[in-house]
């Protein structure tokens, strides 16, 4: 799956999933792989709205960095978050607590 192809792919799930419970988190991920694979999002909940948009976020709580092919799997429900860690599949920079609450929030 491309970059794009990903990026819009979580664009979509935003507008599944519900954040109300969340006040702020802001979430940097980096994906790796071939040239179409990689690229850079941010996905922030404020006041339970999300926004994910093609940017770096300064101001994050965390980054996690993957590779694409697996991040969609975690997102697919196919890689556990915890599993994806222990393996060094997915990395985090930060606040790994937030990451956790992230993974949760992908999840629903």
């Amino acid at each position: 799956m491309t970059f794009e192809e990903t990026f819009a792919k979580v664009q979509g799930m935003a507008d599944t999933i519900d954040a109300s419970g969340t006040d702020f988190l802001a979430v940097q991920v980096n994906l790796t792989g071939k040239a179409d694979e990689a690229g850079v999002f941010y996905v922030e909940i404020k006041d339970g709205n999300i926004s994910v948009a093609p940017y770096e976020y300064e101001d994050r709580s965390c980054g996690i960095t993957m590779k694409n092919k697996d991040f969609n799997k975690l997102i697919d429900g196919k890689l556990d978050p915890v599993v994806a860690y222990t393996m060094r599949k997915l990395k985090v920079d930060g606040d790994i607590g937030k990451a956790v609450e992230f993974a949760n929030l992908i999840k629903q």
